[in-house]
């Protein structure tokens, strides 16, 4: 090897492989690496004074021990420690652990303690060589994985809260929504992190557990505080760029004025202030980073076409990207219903058209011709380029990840001007997300739903009465209506024992057939062609078909307001916000409009919990808001922010249900410390999230 030449990077060993799968790299990693849970091993319990099923640790001298081949190989030990004797049992084990539980051997042991017929015994407790100084505080036991075991862990933890810089970043001055403990008043982080590591054993556990001791509201504190201050950095980084200028254009002639004068609909209170609002981002040389959100049926399409239009008539191109081809076709339909006597050239891109339209929708989108263009994520596709796009309009934000909206962004052929964004997003966003994981958006509310849409009753039915449901079935589409069966799966599992959709269809195709009328059940599932799904569709949508059973593919952007009766099948197994959206599809016409949640046990008693407040939220609530905050505080933040973090939870310590107090805290903190401490501001955002700021661009 040559003098200049590089030195080969020295192999991580299996322990460092383990702990970068954890994410731990840094000293501060292992430091605000937490413990799951926590043993006592602070003291020795003698067996005459253990109580049935406690985690006991005691001190005794091997009396017995053989290998047992009796049914099945195990290492048999008996032990007394003087009050009384315990059989302790190994599976699997070693000749080492033999030889560590000889005849004669003092041993300190802990294990859940059993009683039987023959006396107390453990399974596959731990153990050591007795004597040396007990613990003086609780084992912490940590989130592991594969070949790291906790006792490598705990050092590395130990060594790097040792080494990690633990100043503070900030001076909390009252704080007041922190719990102060009395023996010492306000905590610090290298305070709050060495106890929680190693907490008292006089501590309380439940509040250890449940995140409410001191300690846990000072981190809790710490990182809503690092999350304020990134997405603030966020918002005025983006405040910094530069982003075409799109007037609201003057006179009749405008197609933003066309458009209001040729819809068969006078705009709503919301949708109109809406609009207003995205007019004024969009007039300002600073990208628009604006989330729409909105219940099902808000309106939300027309306030983007309105967007579109003010877009256009600046001379510029508008892009809007949906997740599924259903609702992209579906937005298509409506946009160029609108759209097209205006004169107005609409590209369609999706990943199944054939080689020679794609062809042709590239050129129009690449000529400037297409000045809207309507598709799914073949949009951000390398071969699509577009003449000057200056607003992207992405729906159902969530499901995208990070780099397609960004490559969303790139799309604009101008070295120093970014797109404005608007996202849009049937799923209501809780007014404590709003406040944290979406603080760097600007946030408009559709909060009023159009005139003429009819209230839908919610009903929760057992699987016992699905036949009464069939005869409600029959009775809607002999009256003229249409209805929605979803189903969650396409074929039998054994596993979850649920109906298929194709099941499904040919029992109540049979329950329709009648003599005296003829009634077509579709079927939609996504192992249908891409010309079969949208056949299926077009015979819903124009009447041709009464009853439409399919699997979630219509959760969004299918709009039939002939269609009264909404059926969910096994409505135990969606989640909440799914069942919402799908309950959405009816109730969009005059007609009176029900959603029958149909449920099974199946082999359980009841059902869970979580299922039960499901299906109650449903039923006691039409409100998408309240819908959402409910989901929130049954699921957590997981749902509404879907690929925002790439996966990633940005928050592990603060529980957004319990800890308003502490985010308004630090909301109002961040831009006193941003602007007064900058330096130190940075410090704390990459202490808490390093990397994971970036995901905040998009």
């Amino acid at each position: 090897m040559s003098d200049t030449a590089k030195p080969a990077a020295t192999p991580l060993s299996a322990p460092q492989k383990a702990l970068h799968k954890l994410g731990l790299y840094r000293d501060i990693d292992l430091a605000l690496h937490l413990p799951l849970r926590y043993e006592d091993e602070t003291r020795i319990v003698r067996l005459s004074d253990a109580r049935e099923g406690e985690v006991v640790q005691i001190e005794a001298r091997v009396t017995h021990s053989e290998v047992s081949f009796g049914g099945r190989k195990q290492l048999v030990v008996t032990v007394d420690d003087g009050s009384d004797t315990c059989t302790l049992r190994f599976f699997n084990f070693y000749p080492a652990q033999q030889k560590a539980l000889a005849v004669g051997q003092q041993v300190r042991v802990r294990g859940e303690i059993r009683g039987g017929f023959m006396g107390w015994a453990m399974l596959h407790p731990s153990f050591r060589a007795a004597g040396g100084d007990l613990p003086k505080t609780l084992t912490p036991i940590y989130p592991t994985v594969a070949g790291l075991p906790q006792s490598y862990l705990r050092k590395a933890v130990l060594s790097g809260l040792a080494r990690a810089d633990l100043s503070d970043t900030f001076a909390p001055g009252d704080l007041s929504p922190l719990q102060h403990d009395s023996r010492q008043g306000l905590w610090t982080l290298h305070e709050a992190l060495a106890f929680l590591h190693h907490p008292r054993p006089d501590v309380s556990v439940d509040a250890l557990m449940d995140h409410s001791h001191p300690a846990w509201q000072r981190l809790k504190a710490e990182e809503l505080l690092a999350q304020q201050l990134s997405q603030l950095q966020s918002r005025r980084a983006r405040a910094a760029l530069r982003a075409p200028v799109l007037a609201l254009a003057d006179g009749a002639g405008s197609l933003h004025q066309r458009l209001l004068g040729a819809l068969p609909f006078a705009l709503t209170g919301a949708q109109s202030r809406v609009s207003a609002e995205i007019a004024l981002d969009m007039a300002r040389p600073v990208p628009m980073h604006r989330l729409l959100q909105g219940d099902v049926g808000a309106g939300k399409t027309v306030v983007a076409a309105l967007a579109a239009t003010i877009c256009m008539d600046a001379g510029w191109q508008c892009a809007l990207m949906a997740p599924t081809e259903i609702l992209a076709e579906q937005h298509f339909r409506k946009l160029l219903g609108w759209l097209e006597p205006l004169g107005i050239t609409t590209a369609w891109l999706t990943g199944t058209q054939k080689a020679k339209d794609r062809r042709a929708m590239l050129a129009l989108i690449e000529s400037g011709e297409a000045k809207l263009v309507v598709g799914t994520h073949a949009i951000i596709q390398t071969k699509v380029q577009f003449k000057n796009l200056a607003l992207a309009v992405i729906d159902e934000q969530h499901r995208f990840g990070v780099a397609q909206r960004l490559a969303l962004r790139d799309k604009l052929q101008h070295a120093s001007l970014e797109p404005h964004l608007l996202m849009m997003t049937a799923t209501p966003i809780p007014r404590t997300l709003a406040m944290s994981y979406y603080a760097d958006l600007d946030v408009s509310t559709l909060d009023e739903l159009p005139p003429g849409r009819t209230p839908i009753v919610t009903k929760v039915v057992h699987e016992a009465r699905r036949h009464e449901v069939i005869e409600r079935i029959r009775a809607q589409v002999a009256q003229g209506r249409q209805v929605y069966w979803v189903c969650p799966l396409i074929e039998e599992s054994e596993a979850l024992d649920l109906s298929s959709a194709t099941e499904t269809h040919a029992e109540i195709s049979a329950a329709l057939e009648s003599p005296d009328a003829k009634f077509n059940v579709g079927l939609l599932h996504s192992r249908l062609a891409s010309d079969e799904k949208k056949a299926v569709m077009a015979e819903f949508v124009q009447g041709r078909t009464a009853v439409l059973v399919s699997t979630t593919m219509i959760e969004v952007g299918v709009d039939v307001p002939n269609a009264s009766l909404m059926v969910i099948d096994h409505a135990e197994r969606f989640g909440l916000s799914q069942l919402h959206q799908l309950r959405g599809r009816v109730g969009r016409g005059a007609a009176a409009s029900a959603c029958v949640l149909l449920y099974s046990t199946g082999d359980a008693p009841r059902l869970s919990e979580t299922a039960r407040e499901r299906l109650r939220a449903m039923a006691e609530t039409n409100d998408g808001f309240e819908i959402a905050r409910r989901d929130l505080e049954i699921r957590g933040p997981g749902e509404f922010l879907g690929a925002r973090q790439s996966g990633d939870a940005m928050l592990r310590f603060a529980d957004l249900a319990t800890d308003d107090a502490i985010l308004e805290w630090a909301r109002h903190e961040a831009p006193l410390l941003l602007d007064r401490h900058p330096a130190l501001a940075n410090k704390h955002v990459q202490r808490w999230l390093g990397t994971k700021a970036e995901f905040l661009k998009a």
